[in-house]
């Protein structure tokens, strides 16, 4: 495939080839001066569901060797966690697939510098799953649902199942998480359906529900005309369930958040497309076959289960080498609003969200 040039780094006109040997060592610092302090961990490519902007209808998923076990992950967390990652969220594919997720939370929970351990599921399997991920000390939990119409439902996911997510979701209330956080992929011909009846559910159940900007990141051609904007997104919700005002948000997260005008609920909006906030990225994400990638359109990786399989003593040193040089070779931003975007070979369920 054609392959985009990596940008310059900010502090390096002249282009050196090693300037990656000048990366600061104390942090997870990019040319560019982000700090990095979230780091997204895949667990399995696998998922029950088969959602149109996220993964093709036919897959072959990885052999289960290929995948890291759960003592592999937590030996790249506590790495991470000594540059100053603080915060880890378990993805997939759909993490709730991989076996006892439970104890994989056990283990990154007590990883010294780790305050905040998240998860983002499609919930089908979440009802029965709820009160043990709480008890490992899970508490933060995004469920992604686009709509409240089954038809619908099986048209974006290709399966049915919106009653199972929906127990789930009732199943995360009970067992003590809150707020749970309902994300929502907001795709042309079906947002302008379902925004308005999901910001209402989430309001009257205490969720914060999330919209996010359709993004080229699944198997189908890129179909910018299929971007329903942030914009008309807060504007269906303004007309029709309650006025929204701006909250001020962490300047790196990927949500801009709202909060209705009479106090009741938020309401949150990723604008990938519209409004990048690629300036604040504070992210990189760790594959489930154990690849590094410093951004989620990224063209390259970089392999980091051979180290973490080799039993190397040094493996810990080079593999905090490898995590640093990774973040201070991500460049500015993902480029969707120019000519020179490329659509990376992986989907989204073979990333991780």
């Amino acid at each position: 495939m054609s392959r985009r040039l990596p940008l310059r780094l900010a502090t390096d006109p002249g282009a050196d080839p090693d300037s990656a040997l000048r990366a600061p060592h104390s942090e997870l610092v990019d040319s560019f001066g982000r700090r990095h302090n979230n780091l997204r961990v895949s667990v399995t490519d696998r998922c029950n569901l088969r959602c149109t902007y996220c993964m093709p209808e036919d897959v072959t998923f990885l052999d289960r060797s290929e995948l890291l076990s759960f003592e592999e992950i937590a030996r790249f967390v506590a790495v991470a966690a000594g540059l100053g990652v603080t915060k880890v969220r378990l993805t997939g594919g759909e993490p709730l697939m991989r076996k006892d997720l439970h104890k994989l939370v056990r283990m990154i929970v007590p990883v010294p510098g780790i305050v905040d351990v998240g998860l983002t599921t499609n919930g089908l399997l979440l009802a029965d799953q709820a009160e043990e991920l709480f008890d490992a000390g899970l508490r933060r939990l995004n469920v992604s649902l686009d709509t409240l119409d089954p038809g619908r439902f099986r048209e974006l996911a290709r399966r049915d199942g919106l009653d199972r997510v929906l127990a789930g979701l009732a199943a995360a209330k009970r067992a003590g998480f809150g707020p749970v956080k309902v994300n929502a992929v907001a795709v042309r011909g079906f947002a302008e359906h379902d925004v308005v009846p999901l910001a209402r559910y989430c309001r009257a159940n205490g969720f914060e529900v999330r919209f996010i900007e359709y993004m080229p990141i699944g198997a189908e051609a890129w179909e910018r005309d299929k971007v329903f904007p942030a914009a008309d997104i807060l504007g269906l919700i303004a007309r029709d369930v309650g006025g929204l005002i701006p909250i001020k948000s962490d300047p790196a997260a990927p949500a801009v958040d709202y909060e209705y005008s009479d106090g009741g609920g938020r309401v949150g909006v990723i604008a990938s497309v519209t409004r990048p906030f690629c300036s604040g990225c504070n992210r990189l994400r760790l594959t489930a076959d154990g690849k590094v990638r410093n951004c989620l359109f990224a063209l390259d990786e970089t392999d980091a289960k051979a180290l973490l399989r080799s039993g190397d003593p040094a493996a810990g040193p080079a593999l905090a080498e490898l995590i640093r040089r990774s973040v201070w070779a991500k460049w500015a931003g993902h480029e969707f609003n120019t000519a020179a975007f490329v659509k990376p070979d992986r989907t989204m369920h073979a990333i991780g969200g």
